[in-house]
């Protein structure tokens, strides 16, 4: 099941806080794939922001995308991210 992408927020260290319409949210840490076509062209903290939602996903200018069941999948549950940080 595809859950859709209503909002997203940048964080620092290129973080994504993902809110779905089902009312959860996630974490999602980019990092591991700044180094891969085409999201090194998002590896500044400037481009990285500038994230936003469309189509149930997130995207960058220059129609750079990421799947959402990527981005499911490879994320956590805000609350469990959360705990890890104390």
């Amino acid at each position: 099941m595809l859950i859709d992408i209503v909002s997203v927020s940048a964080l620092p260290d290129f973080v994504l806080d993902l809110h779905y319409e089902n009312g959860e949210r996630r974490r999602f840490d980019f990092k591991p794939l700044m180094a891969m076509k085409p999201w090194n062209r998002v590896a500044t903290e400037s481009m990285f922001s500038r994230v936003k939602t469309a189509h149930g996903t997130i995207t960058w200018p220059g129609e750079i995308d990421i799947a959402p069941e990527t981005l499911y999948q490879d994320s956590v549950p805000l609350h469990k991210a959360v705990a890890k940080e104390i």
